[in-house]
């Protein structure tokens, strides 16, 4: 399991995540970073996830797709 800081990342944690960029929560609103945690949180069991990842799919370009796709292979290669 993943640790960001003390805590170990959870599903939850990350499905969070993925709420805080689609809503700009801590800047601008950016949907290839939250594609990229609700990816992740859905690999790692979270359903919201897989709707929200579907919902927010439906605004991107397929580039923007396989770049979120990417990162997330890439914190998953990391973590």
């Amino acid at each position: 399991m993943a640790i960001m800081g003390e805590k170990p990342v959870t599903a939850d944690i990350l499905f969070q995540m993925g709420l805080d960029s689609a809503c700009g929560r801590h800047g601008a609103t950016d949907l290839v970073t939250a594609h990229k945690w609700f990816n992740i949180a859905a690999l790692k069991g979270n359903q919201e996830a897989v709707r929200y990842r579907k919902e927010i799919s439906g605004e991107m370009s397929t580039s923007e797709i396989a770049e979120a796709q990417r990162s997330a292979r890439e914190w998953l290669s990391m973590h």
